[in-house]
């Protein structure tokens, strides 16, 4: 990874929910983070990927290419057994195209109890990719937690599909654990851990 002038990182997400989860995770690095809502001409690409670790370096090469800055991108979503897999790379997009996270999650437990799983067995992955426009180089880093999903939807401290996954180890949903708990287990953590080891020896704290 090429050292920039300006040590300066996109966080390249429009989830406002993923922005201070990924900032708090990236706390110790010396960089000046920076958002898309800085750059508010730029689009958005499809995401056309099989796979979430495809969409999450697709991403990250568009808006690097569109600011020049170094990209940090993921995607994520949560795979059930039940469902084959479902929703998968189609998470944002399972239950169409403008669903609220409420409905999203309604229509989950709507296919679960269809499918007569009694596991409940899911986990949620995530793929961060970190390109550098620079270089013209990307690296890919991955992250997973296993769990089930739950029966009702319970808690407010998250987003997306966390209030019905429980994951192994906890009674508790991903919306109600406390935040120092999910920075440590979740699959994002678990990625951007192994992301933040790279951008710490290209952005040390003492260089």
């Amino acid at each position: 990874m090429t050292r920039h002038r300006q040590a300066e990182l996109l966080l390249a997400t429009k989830n406002k929910g993923k922005v201070p989860e990924l900032a708090l995770l990236l706390a110790d690095i010396p960089l000046r983070l920076r958002t898309l809502a800085e750059f508010p001409r730029v689009t958005t690409p499809e995401e056309t990927g099989a796979t979430f670790a495809e969409n999450a370096e697709l991403k990250a090469r568009f808006y690097a290419s569109h600011t020049r800055l170094l990209t940090l991108a993921d995607d994520s979503g949560l795979e059930a057994d039940a469902l084959g897999g479902a929703p998968g790379v189609r998470s944002a997009r399972y239950a169409g195209p403008d669903a609220t996270d409420e409905e999203r999650i309604a229509h989950l437990l709507t296919e679960m109890r269809a499918s007569g799983d009694s596991t409940r067995r899911a986990r949620f992955v995530c793929a961060v990719a970190i390109f550098d426009p620079v270089a013209g180089a990307c690296e890919l880093f991955e992250g997973r937690c296993e769990g089930r999903i739950g029966h009702e939807p319970r808690g407010s401290n998250g987003f997306g599909y966390d209030p019905v996954f429980i994951p192994d180890g906890f009674d508790q949903t991903f919306a109600e654990l406390p935040a120092e708990i999910k920075q440590r287990i979740s699959h994002r953590a678990q990625a951007l851990a192994a992301a933040r080891k790279t951008l710490a020896k290209a952005f040390p704290t003492h260089p």
